[in-house]
């Protein structure tokens, strides 16, 4: 599915986007930073939440595993240049998102409990017609099971039975019925606010996120100052190894561009859609609005919560080391800071772990109310609970070819229709901008 023809539709399209945004979402940065802070909030917009909790809901989901296990996986496959990659696919990545959650709010539509609801499926309907609803079907089954948290699941069940059931010599026999047991203890703390639907999910999103972030950056930061002249070394490796070895193979998309693509997209799901459904649920009547509060995502979650992680891994040395994902992260943080790394990068885990599996939930449900029904939404969580489970006693290489291969198909239509309709986002981001300046 990452093949050349994918890779070009989500590059390409982030390209085309910034340049025929002529760099609004940059140029007005400092704009999205206030609309966060709350300066523009009317709780009488409609809408579920406000613009701080929807980018909460968003991150929530995307500053994850993505962020600790994903980058791992990428510099374990792809070499340090990866990475390289992963700033490119979120340059342009920002601009992506301001197209597709500003469209989330133009083109919002209505559940069959007359409920206002944003999202790819509602885009392609509401703003392209019924000849194109194929690709909302396509993307929302699609999205039914790539919202299974497979790999997050399947990296906390790691961590544990690496950090705590080894070194206590507890499930040495039966290493499955560990990885089960915290599969079912997870899944119980799980139910306990999926259930509640995207309010409850919003607030408790907009209390883990941050202190969940300060908790990882503070630890990290302590590493890269205690190796503070190490680290243009690192941004040299960097840069020299996406450009040479095997980063591009005689001239054409190499793997190292490839990976480093997709764990930008697994990371900070640009272009993906899942985003678009948390932000479409944003109390806002100002489509651009939204779509600003959404480019700050793929900043806050790959150039700094990702970029981070890889240079305490390479400044580390552990990445030559035989083992991938959460256990790499976790060997660079224990080896730099001792049982304090190790215990801080645990905490994070178990935080970035359980947010992600909270959003991931709204966007299934959101899903399976677009294919059969409101009324269907807690069936669907049920099974997302018991995928949770199954997660934790499955392989790595499993979940993530499961997750990669899903988030390739929702990116066709999200990217699809976001082209198709970008003009009418930049007739409606010079209308906005135009009051804006005006009444400034």
């Amino acid at each position: 599915m990452w093949g050349t023809p994918l890779i070009v539709l989500l590059v390409g399209g982030g390209i085309f986007f910034t340049a025929f945004s002529r760099f609004i979402p940059f140029r007005y940065f400092g704009h999205a930073i206030n609309i966060l802070r709350g300066k523009y909030d009317n709780p009488d917009d409609p809408g579920q939440i406000n613009h701080f909790q929807a980018l909460s809901s968003a991150l929530a989901s995307t500053v994850g595993m993505g962020n600790i296990g994903g980058v791992a996986l990428a510099i374990h496959t792809g070499g340090p240049g990866a990475l390289f990659w992963m700033w490119v696919s979120a340059i342009i990545g920002m601009a992506t998102k301001f197209f597709t959650c500003t469209l989330s709010i133009m083109y919002r539509g209505k559940d069959d409990n007359g409920e206002i609801q944003g999202g790819p499926m509602y885009v392609i309907s509401e703003g392209l017609g019924d000849k194109f609803k194929p690709l909302a079907t396509l993307f929302s089954i699609a999205g039914l099971f790539g919202c299974f948290v497979l790999f997050q699941a399947n990296q906390l069940a790691q961590i544990v039975r690496d950090e705590i059931y080894l070194p206590n010599e507890l499930f040495l026999e039966s290493p499955i019925l560990g990885n089960l047991l915290t599969g079912i203890l997870t899944a119980v703390i799980v139910s306990l606010v999926v259930f509640g639907g995207i309010r409850r999910i919003g607030k408790v999103a907009s209390r883990m996120v941050p202190f969940m972030v300060i908790i990882y950056l503070f630890a990290a930061f302590i590493i890269l100052i205690n190796n503070l002249s190490d680290i243009p070394f690192v941004f040299l490796s960097i840069i020299q190894d996406a450009f040479t070895g095997d980063a591009v193979l005689g001239g054409s998309l190499g793997m190292i561009i490839i990976i480093g693509i997709k764990r930008a997209a697994f990371s900070n799901e640009a272009g993906i859609g899942t985003e678009a459904m948390a932000h479409g649920a944003a109390k806002t009547k100002e489509p651009v609005r939204e779509g600003l509060v959404a480019m700050l995502g793929p900043f806050i979650d790959t150039i700094i919560v990702c970029s981070i992680t890889a240079f305490v891994i390479l400044i580390s040395g552990v990445e030559v080391a035989d083992v991938n994902g959460v256990t790499l992260t976790t060997m660079a943080f224990t080896k730099e800071l001792g049982l304090f790394g190790k215990i801080l990068l645990m905490v994070a885990v178990f935080t970035f772990s359980l947010s992600t599996m909270f959003g991931y939930s709204y966007y299934g449900r959101k899903c399976t109310s677009y294919l059969f029904g409101t009324r269907y939404k807690n069936i669907y969580n049920w099974f997302y609970i018991i995928a949770i489970i199954v997660a934790s006693v499955i392989s790595i290489d499993i979940a993530i070819n499961f997750v990669d291969g899903l988030f390739a198909v929702m990116a066709i239509p999200t990217m699809i229709s976001t082209l198709l309709l970008s003009p009418k986002v930049m007739a409606e981001a010079k209308r906005y901008f135009a009051t804006l300046d005006k009444n400034s």
